[in-house]
């Protein structure tokens, strides 16, 4: 095993210790996307028993996918930033052998993986429950993830750059949160808004990858489209970890 490895599996293991002692942290990245999921039930039923069921089914799989990328890592992670930055863990760790990328990793490694487990256990669960069939392109549905769990952690490192301590970072990822949910087409077709306000939403950072996920579902699916949606999707992943690079903070705001 490299040192980078072994260095990037302690903090992981540290940092899921600490998870699993912070009850707000617990509930909102493990049960707060389920909880979420779950109050449409009775809608993915009706859904099930319809013909509807096919031409939904990417939809609501798309929405509960985006919910798990923006609960458990996008409004989680920034307080976990703030409070090892508040602790001087992130300056002292920097002080030895680890690098940056290993250390922003390693913090945020637990609720990666609880939120690619979420996205498998929701598939699932969904479809069984709403008759949905297995993803006619599944390596768009797995692009759009990956994707999706790199450009949210990279915002959610962003912007706790805005927090000083980690009960305010709760507040500062509100704006955020009602944007990437409201703004993605996730509840709400974009094709309903009004013109200027749809192609806005469009290129808003969760949307390719909501667009992924769902072609990866329909099949529906051009090469020119999916381009674009990937196109759109790296630039706004590679754009939040270069500004992450420029601007994370790694001492106390004063």
């Amino acid at each position: 095993m490299s040192s980078s490895t072994a260095h990037l599996a302690a903090l992981g293991r540290a940092e899921l210790t600490l998870l699993f002692r912070n009850r707000t942290n617990l509930f909102t990245v493990v049960f707060m996307p389920g909880m979420l999921t779950l109050a449409f039930q009775p809608t993915l039923k009706t859904f099930g028993q319809s013909a509807a069921a096919d031409a939904m089914g990417p939809s609501l799989m798309a929405m509960s996918f985006g919910i798990v990328l923006v609960m458990a890592l996008y409004s989680a992670l920034p307080g976990v930033y703030a409070a090892r930055r508040e602790e001087l863990f992130l300056k002292r760790m920097r002080t030895g052998e680890v690098s940056d990328l290993v250390i922003l990793a390693g913090s945020a490694l637990p609720m990666v993986l609880m939120a690619l487990a979420q996205c498998a256990a929701l598939a699932v669960g969904i479809s069984v429950v709403a008759d949905v069939p297995a993803p006619e392109a599944p390596h768009l549905a797995v692009l759009g993830v990956l994707l999706g769990v790199v450009m949210m952690a990279a915002l959610a490192a962003l912007t706790s750059t805005l927090a000083r301590t980690a009960e305010s970072a709760q507040v500062v990822v509100l704006p955020g949160m009602i944007v990437l949910l409201a703004g993605s087409g996730l509840f709400l077709p974009l094709d309903a808004l009004p013109g200027a306000l749809e192609e806005i939403c469009r290129f808003l950072p969760l949307t390719p990858v909501a667009d992924l996920i769902r072609a990866g579902w329909s099949g529906e699916a051009t090469g020119a489209g999916t381009a674009r949606q990937a196109l759109t999707a790296l630039v706004w992943t590679g754009a939040g970890l270069l500004a992450v690079r420029r601007w994370f903070r790694w001492e106390p705001r004063v």
